[in-house]
């Protein structure tokens, strides 16, 4: 439990934009790797599938991130309403909203 909670707040700590971060989340990776934490090890399988995308979101100020709230919101109130309205009262919601 304090391999996991270390290595919990090392990651948090990647999370604060800087350059440095690629060399940091190599090197978080491997020390993960090096416990013996399985539901971690498929966690850190996962980010170098992604890796590229990974790196821009720890290293760089400009992301996508209200374009994608916006569009989740848009479909949270379409499902909302499926079967009930038609596009003119989705319309209104979303402009509302």
């Amino acid at each position: 439990m304090t391999a996991l909670a270390t290595l919990i707040g090392d990651f948090a700590a990647l999370l604060t934009l800087d350059p440095g971060n690629n060399e940091r989340l190599t090197r978080w990776i491997n020390h993960a790797r090096a416990e013996n934490l399985p539901h971690l090890h498929a966690f850190t399988r996962d980010l170098e599938l992604d890796r590229h995308a990974m790196n821009a979101a720890i290293t760089q100020l400009i992301h996508n991130g209200r374009t994608e709230r916006v569009n989740t919101k848009t479909k949270l109130i379409k499902r909302k309403m499926y079967g009930r309205a038609g596009f003119p009262l989705l319309r209104h919601r979303i402009l509302l909203g």
